[in-house]
């Protein structure tokens, strides 16, 4: 058995960056931060409070009234933001080893994450710069623009499942509109969101820009939320954390972008490519360990074929390698933390009370050497599992999936929408009329037609029900994070009233009010 691998030169203590300067926080505070594959604490972070939020929308204040960013020109900034994605990519070995080493993704699953995270800074550069917005005219009367303008200080607060790419989704186009940020990553994967104050540095992306506080919800994240300066506010997380936000939002009428939980159906018919199907929802919920917020965690089958895809599914589940996360041959490795273990294992024993299980069910046999202690989950499967099922109904957020069978299109819609989320469908079916009738049926944020979740940085991000509050994504992005000022200009000469300007008879005045009406 191999030794679990440890990245070199692994830092001992995680700071804030604030200002362009990384510094503890003000009172001391401090958290322990664990490898998911032993449990052990390999580092401390320093844990934000209120002052060192105060400190930190302080600095992103003042760079953005008084600092060159805002008013720099699209491509002036789109340069910065070019270098950026280039020195993510030059780091990607370094990120994919202290990724996999932080959260207990499978290495060859963490690679991509560099790729992806720098070109969604690729992507917003292009936006900026080739953006235009709208201006209308009345010939000789009016005309009429709009003059974008970044809001100020956006809050950014990040999940711990593929953590550096996720932060990159809401740094990227916060920075590419001109805001300043503060960054709150997830308390239980901090390491890589630390690479992001030198890569900054180093791009060229002024002091005060970027800044970073580490920390947990309760405090940092609390603190930030509440924060009269922050006028935005972008979370990725848990429903009721994204209530608890919606709240304490209400009193400054902040701006939310909110992208919450899920649990979304794969619908498979009997005319699908069955192989497909297969291959497409084993990976669509087993991948990233099934900490995904669109995983197909429900899939729903056709009668006709229920029997053969439930045995066909169950069977190569139990084939897939679960084991340390470093090791190119594992497809499912380390649940992050403990704490989120004990909650996934409490629905495996949940779910034999309420489903016929076909795989997995516990921790899994022949764990590495040294690792047997680690927060690890066989890929569990349950079959004729029942609507109202805790399983089915309630985000588990690792690799547990529920089957169940249908008999019709109607009864498939309805057990597809019969969840309070709303984030993604998966449909399978080779019926090109019940695709786009059933995709359009379905309550859904985003939809996918025979594939699981691929996506096109141009298109809306986000779900409906419990499972968001608007959407990101393209232009949709930079709406959220930039004022549209209507501009209105006089070209001709303006009819007004002449309010007060000479006595107006009492029955003129009367008459005149009588047409109104």
């Amino acid at each position: 058995m191999s030794k679990h691998f440890v990245p070199e030169n692994l830092p001992t203590h995680l700071k804030h960056y604030i200002g362009g300067a990384f510094v503890d926080s003000i009172g001391g505070e401090t958290f322990e931060v664990l490898d998911p594959v032993t449990n052990t604490a390999y580092a401390t972070a320093a844990s934000g409070q209120k002052a060192d939020i105060d400190a930190a929308v302080a600095a992103a204040r003042e760079a953005f009234v008084n600092g060159p960013w805002p008013r720099m020109k699209a491509r002036e900034r789109a340069k910065v933001l070019y270098a950026i994605a280039d020195a993510v990519v030059a780091q990607e070995d370094r990120l994919a080893e202290m990724e996999t080493f932080d959260t207990g993704l499978p290495i060859t699953q963490a690679r991509g994450q560099a790729q992806r995270a720098a070109e969604n800074f690729r992507f917003f550069a292009d936006l900026i710069v080739a953006q235009h917005d709208t201006a209308l005219k009345v010939p000789g009367t009016q005309l009429n623009y709009v003059n974008r303008k970044p809001i100020g200080v956006a809050g950014l607060i990040t999940p711990w499942n593929t953590p550096f790419m996720l932060e990159s989704w809401k740094l990227a186009p916060s920075i590419a509109s001109g805001c300043t940020v503060v960054l709150k990553p997830a308390e239980f994967t901090p390491l890589s969101a630390s690479l992001w104050a030198q890569i900054f540095e180093d791009a060229g992306l002024p002091a005060g820009v970027f800044n970073l506080v580490n920390g947990f919800g309760e405090s940092a994240g609390d603190a930030l939320v509440k924060h009269p300066d922050v006028p935005l506010i972008s979370f990725t997380g848990e429903s009721s954390t994204g209530q608890t936000i919606f709240r304490n939002c209400a009193e400054h009428l902040k701006g939310m972008s909110m992208e919450l939980g899920g649990k979304s159906p794969a619908v498979v018919f009997a005319d699908a490519d069955l192989d497909a199907a297969i291959d497409s929802t084993l990976f669509g919920v087993f991948s990233l360990n099934g900490e995904r917020c669109t995983a197909g965690s429900r899939i729903l089958v056709e009668r006709s074929v229920y029997d053969e895809f439930t045995e066909r599914y169950a069977e190569r589940a139990k084939n897939i390698v679960v084991g340390d996360p470093s090791d190119p041959k594992t497809q499912v490795g380390a649940l992050v933390h403990p704490e989120h273990y004990a909650k996934v294992m409490s629905y495996v024993e949940i779910g034999k009370e309420e489903g016929r299980l076909l795989a997995g069910g516990g921790r899994p046999e022949n764990l590495p050497e040294g690792q047997e202690s680690g927060s690890y989950v066989a890929p569990t499967v349950f079959a004729d599992v029942k609507p109202d099922a805790r399983i089915f109904q309630e985000e588990i957020f690792g690799p547990v999936v529920a089957i169940t069978p249908f008999d019709s299109d109607e009864e498939a819609l309805s057990l597809a929408n019969n969840t309070r989320y709303g984030l993604a469908a998966y449909i399978w079916t080779n019926d090109l009329k019940r695709a786009h009738n059933f995709a359009q049926s379905v309550e859904a944020g985003m939809v996918w037609l025979n594939s699981h979740n691929v996506r096109d940085l141009r298109s809306p991000f986000g779900g409906v029900k419990a499972s968001g509050l608007g959407h990101e994504g393209g232009y949709r992005s930079i709406d959220f994070y930039t004022d549209q000022q209507a501009v209105h200009i006089t070209l001709g000469d303006v009819h007004t009233p002449k309010f007060g300007a000479a006595p107006v008879a009492a029955d003129v005045v009367a008459a005149s009010s009588t047409n109104d009406q």
